[in-house]
C-alpha cells in the first residue's frame, strides 16, 4: 500500500507584486523540498492586482486566489480557512524574505507548532529598515512579550511557517496589517509553541505599502485588544 506524500503549502500574498512575484517563487527551493519526500504547491493570494502579478505566478505554476477587496489580513485569512497541508508556509512577495530558509524552518515544525523568520534576530541589508520601522517592531515585539508572556524578537515578519492542524484552528479575522499580530495571539493564546530562526532580511525593490506610524499604531492595538476578546470557534466567519 502506497504512502502518501506530506503536503508543503507555500502561501504567498500579493498586491501589485509584478517587479518581484517571479524571483520568489524562482528562490523557493520547491526541488529540494521535493527530493526530500514532500509534495510542494504554490498559491498566490492576490489582493486584485492591477499589474501582471497573477500572469507571471500562474507561468511558474502557482495557484491563484483573488480577493476583491483590499487587505493582506482579508486576502490571507480567506486563503488559510480553504486550504489544506501537512505544512503551511506564509511568505511575502516583495522579495525582501529569503525563500532559502522554508528547509530550516521545516525542521524546527517537528518539534515546534509554528515558526517565525526574525529579523531582529538576523542580518538587515543596509537600507532594507528605517530606524523608525525598527524602533517600531521593537516595541511591538515587546508588548507582545508583555501582554502574551511570550518572548517573541520579530511580530511583525512576514515569514511564518505553521502545522496543518494549527492553521485549521485559528480564527482569523485581521483586514490589514494587524494579520500577524492576530496569528501570534491566537497561537499564544491557544497554547502553541513558536519557534524563531535568523534570517538575512533585504531591502525593497518597490515602494513600501505600509505606513509606520498609522499602522504600527494599529498593530500595537491589536496585539492589546485581541489578548482579552473571546477567542472565536474555528472556522467561524470573522467580523
Amino acid at each position: 500500500m502506497s504512502v502518501s506524500q506530506p503536503e508543503i503549502l507555500i502561501v504567498l500574498p500579493t498586491l501589485n507584486e509584478e517587479q518581484t512575484i517571479g524571483r520568489v517563487i524562482d528562490e523557493i527551493p520547491g526541488k529540494a523540498l521535493e527530493g526530500a519526500g514532500y509534495k510542494v504547491r504554490l498559491l498566490v493570494v492576490d489582493g486584485n492586482s492591477t499589474d501582471r502579478t497573477r500572469e507571471i505566478a500562474a507561468e511558474k505554476g502557482a495557484g491563484i486566489i483573488i480577493e476583491r477587496r483590499r487587505g493582506k489580513g482579508i486576502a490571507v485569512s480567506k486563503a488559510l480557512d480553504a486550504v489544506e497541508a501537512d505544512f503551511i508556509f506564509m511568505l511575502d512577495a516583495d522579495y525582501t524574505y529569503p525563500a532559502g530558509y522554508i528547509p530550516d524552518m521545516l525542521k524546527l515544525l517537528d518539534t515546534h507548532h509554528a515558526v517565525i523568520g526574525s529579523r531582529m534576530r538576523g542580518r538587515r541589508e543596509k537600507g532594507a529598515m528605517s530606524r523608525l520601522n525598527l524602533v517600531g517592531n521593537y516595541l511591538l515585539s515587546l508588548i507582545a512579550t508583555v501582554f502574551y508572556g511570550k518572548r517573541i524578537s520579530d511580530v511583525c515578519s512576514g515569514l511564518w511557517g505553521f502545522r496543518g492542524e494549527v492553521v485549521k484552528n485559528l480564527h482569523l479575522r485581521a483586514t490589514a496589517f494587524d494579520l500577524e499580530a492576530e496569528i501570534f495571539s491566537q497561537l499564544t493564546r491557544r497554547g502553541y509553541s513558536i519557534a524563531e530562526i535568523p534570517i538575512d532580511y533585504r531591502k525593497r525593490l518597490t515602494p513600501p505599502k505600509l505606513r509606520s506610524l498609522r499602522d504600527g499604531t494599529r498593530i500595537g492595538w491589536a496585539l492589546i485588544t485581541r489578548r482579552f476578546r473571546r477567542l472565536g470557534k474555528p472556522g467561524e466567519q470573522g467580523k
